[in-house]
């Protein structure tokens, strides 16, 4: 259930190219292995693999498989999504702006965000001078940040 707006971001982005697209329509009809995605779409299906697991779209288990050692195989955690969330105008537009933004400007952002908080993790609202719900959100959009608490980190698989 998605009941804050910010929440909106990762499914936006999950469905945002046509290889994401696909990828999550395989994950939800059944568990696949990270080498059946990769065989199948390439790198960009293995990236799609690591986005869907950092934003908790997808489960995880160990099978075996014609290799003989286990295999990381992916399925998707929803088949439905109810989405009970109000929000003020201004909020819901950073999340939309956030979610929609084109690669390269959100490229941009998420650089400076990794860079302001270094290892160690930050909190960088006013140093960017974004609301917290668009630092949020674009968080959220990441696939190499996380928020532990209310710090900002980075993703580590």
């Amino acid at each position: 259930m998605v009941s804050e707006v910010a929440e909106l971001v990762p499914i936006l982005r999950a469905v945002d190219t046509e290889v994401k697209s696909e990828v999550f329509k395989e994950v939800s009809a059944g568990w696949k292995t990270a080498r059946e995605i990769e065989e199948k779409f390439g790198a960009s299906g293995s990236d799609a693999l690591r986005f869907f697991e950092k934003m908790k779209l997808v489960e995880t288990k160990w099978q075996t498989g014609p290799t003989a050692s286990p295999e990381k195989a992916y399925h998707a955690f929803y088949s439905s999504f109810h989405i009970n969330a109000t929000a003020p105008v201004p909020e819901i537009s950073d999340v939309l702006h956030a979610a929609m933004m084109s690669e390269e400007a959100y490229a941009a952002i998420e650089e400076k965000i990794f860079e302001m908080i270094g290892t160690d993790g930050g909190d960088v609202a006013d140093a960017l001078k974004v609301t917290q719900t668009k630092l949020k959100a674009l968080v959220k959009r990441s696939p190499r940040l996380d928020f532990r608490g209310h710090r900002i980190i980075r993703f580590e698989d």
